[in-house]
């Protein structure tokens, strides 16, 4: 048996101003863009809380590319195994990126465009309005790019299907009821 474990003292530190609303609405992975609304990477800016020292995050700038840490707020649990969209049957959570995990917790490589006075702007954003940034972390791209590294079962459908072949969305994405896109 594990002894029980201390509470972690994470706290948001921002929150994410994003266009996706909705699940749905949003890409699977910030690089892959087909089937959204507008085909296109979005912006979205990190707002972050009040009193959170500028101090902390200013030296970002320069940085191209940005890790969010973040919070899975719309989960609803988890289960050992998922079904990804890409693959046909089921796999390890683990062995996966999906939102549904043991701790709801996701991370995310954005473009940074610029460091404001309160908050970052960002584009290639796959999260959802208002979901938590527990921490944010420069890309650096000696420490932080494998280009040869092997990605286990996905390797093998990129044998299959060619490399980068996620799926776009299962529905067509339609604003949400009530709201009034132009």
């Amino acid at each position: 048996m594990h002894e029980s474990s201390p509470a972690l003292p994470c706290q948001p530190i921002a929150f994410v101003r994003s266009p996706y609303t909705r699940r749905i609405d949003a890409p699977h992975q910030s690089t892959v863009v087909a089937g959204t609304e507008t085909l296109a990477a979005a912006e979205a800016s990190i707002e972050f809380v009040a009193g959170f020292p500028a101090a902390a995050f200013r030296d970002l700038a320069g940085f191209e590319r940005i890790w969010l840490i973040f919070v899975f707020h719309r989960s609803e649990g988890w289960k050992a195994e998922v079904r990804p969209p890409r693959g046909g049957g089921k796999r390890s959570v683990l062995a996966t990126r999906s939102p549904h995990r043991p701790n709801p917790i996701g991370l995310s490589a954005v473009e940074l465009i610029e460091v404001g006075e309160r908050r970052l702007r960002v584009c290639g954003l796959d999260l959802l309005d208002g979901t938590p940034i527990l921490d944010i972390k420069p890309y650096v791209p000696y420490a932080d790019a494998f280009a040869d590294a092997r990605a286990g079962w996905i390797d093998q459908l990129d044998a299959s299907q060619g490399r980068r072949s996620a799926p776009g969305p299962r529905k067509p994405r339609t604003p949400a009821p009530g709201t009034n896109k132009a």
